[in-house]
């Protein structure tokens, strides 16, 4: 994770907030307290059978460490997993499919749109590739550049982008900061938005979040997968 001091803080704060956003709305998030991430790769995996688990952005292992399944690769550039690759580096040599994946790298909307692409591409029939970090309830935590430690980044634009895939079925499970959920299908209920993704701002999210996330709870979420 990157480190940040506080002048490098304080100056990326001060230019994000003069040169591209400053809204200060603040979102009410309805995330439970007692189910998380890996409760969630849990039941996915006990569900389904599922033997092969892929995870890009481990950090310390704090999902990695927990997932139990007969296969599990996980990829990450500095520390945790298995792989000591980038995710564009994983994905240009990787021939292998996987049942589950767990995207939680690089917290930028064009980074987390090509991992999602990526990996579609090595998604077995029935898969469901899950992503972190998508619903920031404030300006700060989505800022890019960075300039706080608690740290969504932009990963909602991806989803908003790839709601409008005609061959994608998407939901945003209102849980654990957020966890994207995807299905390679036909796409139920197609996006529409007036805006090119490059000019949607924090607002924009703030006032459309549950449209453009198609946003479900964990107990109707367990219904529709």
């Amino acid at each position: 994770m990157e480190k940040l001091n506080k002048f490098t803080k304080i100056f990326k704060k001060i230019y994000y907030e003069t040169f591209i956003e400053n809204f200060k709305g603040k979102l009410q998030l309805n995330f439970p307290s007692n189910y998380y991430r890996w409760d969630l790769v849990k039941y996915l995996i006990d569900k389904y059978k599922y033997s092969d688990y892929l995870e890009i952005g481990c950090d310390q292992d704090q999902l990695f460490s927990k997932v139990q399944i007969q296969n599990k690769t996980g990829v990450d550039p500095v520390s945790g997993g298995n792989v000591r690759k980038t995710s564009d580096d994983f994905f240009k040599d990787n021939n292998r499919k996987f049942d589950i994946v767990f995207i939680d790298g690089l917290h930028t909307y064009e980074q987390v749109k090509k991992d999602i692409l990526n990996s579609v591409n090595c998604l077995n029939n029935n898969g469901i590739i899950l992503v972190h970090d998508c619903m920031p309830d404030n300006l700060s935590k989505q800022a890019v550049p960075r300039y706080r430690m608690l740290w969504n980044g932009d990963v909602w634009k991806a989803i908003v982008d790839l709601r409008q895939d005609e061959n994608l079925e998407i939901f945003t499970c209102e849980m654990d900061q957020g966890i994207g959920v995807i299905q390679k299908k036909k796409n139920s209920s197609v996006l529409e938005i007036d805006k090119p993704i490059n000019q949607l701002k924090f607002e924009d999210y703030f006032n459309n979040y549950k449209e453009y996330l198609r946003v479900i709870s964990v107990d109707n979420l367990k219904k529709k997968i």
